[in-house]
């Protein structure tokens, strides 16, 4: 019995610190922004991000993603969000997967920050700074999605105990979502979901330290060809999104905008093993398992206080 009663806080101190510091803070902070909700609106502006007075409440750019409105919003992100931050921080270490989630919600939410103006200057219509809120972590829930295609693209899930499907077409599935949303005119939150997966391919892709576990290719980044912008994509535009990836990579290049890196622009990578696109999806995954493995092994060789 007295084993059964620690179990849960033996639970807690195994997960990883920014995982389990960043949970905490979503449940406290969605717990505070519903009891202020009905008790006060004038406090959700110091919450929420709220294109038209952010600017006097800077913390909302990011803080913002720790607001889930309603319970299932939050039980979702509570369902998805931890297991998938665990896995990474394991792989990646702390400061990288921190450094993964500021960015990832952070310059989203300064995209869509700077849209909201744009679409007001041009429409004069205040709802665009007023009447939108953005919060949530569903910027978050692409990336990781999207760092998942990087590390397992073949590996297979399954959803709602009925669907199975690749790592790999998740992303876009869930950016699908975001367009069919946005269409019907539900620009707020879930422009976001487009956002958060460009910034967190951009950021995987050009700017995430690699660890000396994945050694093989450059210090920053994932410039192979599995990873490639056009990879996102069907076959049948390949030939326009190539030529605008590479203008882009070049121009990013010419103005030192990204690390530098032996490998060419978009259309080039590192060369793949034998065997094609799923030899290389195969390579990936044991070596995130390999560095998996390293790091828990090293946590569990380490001396306890």
């Amino acid at each position: 019995m007295a084993v059964l009663s620690f179990a849960p806080l033996q639970f807690i101190a195994s997960v990883p610190p920014v995982t389990r510091t960043f949970t905490a803070a979503t449940v406290v902070t969605s717990l505070l922004y519903y009891w202020l909700y009905w008790t006060t609106e004038d406090a959700l502006p110091y919450l929420v991000l709220v294109p038209g007075s952010s600017l006097f409440y800077p913390w909302t750019f990011v803080t913002s993603a720790l607001v889930e409105t309603t319970v299932i919003e939050l039980a979702f992100t509570l369902l998805v969000i931890p297991a998938s931050l665990r896995y990474l921080e394991r792989l990646w270490g702390a400061a990288e997967t921190l450094k993964f989630i500021v960015v990832t919600i952070g310059v989203s939410n300064i995209i869509a920050f700077g849209l909201n103006w744009i679409e007001y200057v041009v429409l004069q219509n205040p709802v665009f700074l007023y009447g939108q809120r953005y919060h949530g972590q569903m910027a978050l829930q692409i990336g990781v999605l999207v760092a998942f295609t990087q590390l397992i693209p073949e590996h297979h899930v399954q959803l709602f105990g009925v669907l199975k499907a690749r790592v790999k077409t998740l992303p876009m599935a869930y950016v699908t979502f975001s367009t069919v949303m946005c269409l019907l005119g539900f620009q707020c939150p879930y422009i976001v979901i487009q956002f958060g997966w460009l910034v967190s391919y951009i950021w995987l892709r050009f700017y995430k330290k690699n660890s000396e576990t994945l050694g093989g290719g450059p210090a920053y980044g994932d410039r192979s060809e599995t990873f490639a912008f056009v990879s996102w994509f069907p076959p049948l535009i390949h030939t326009p999104i190539t030529l605008l990836a590479n203008t882009s990579h070049a121009v990013a290049s010419r103005f030192h905008l990204i690390p530098s890196s032996l490998s060419e622009p978009e259309s080039a990578g590192y060369a793949q093993v034998p065997g094609g696109a799923r030899a290389e999806a195969e390579r990936r995954r044991a070596m995130a398992l390999k560095a998996l493995d390293q790091r828990i092994a090293s946590g569990a060789a380490s001396p306890a206080p």
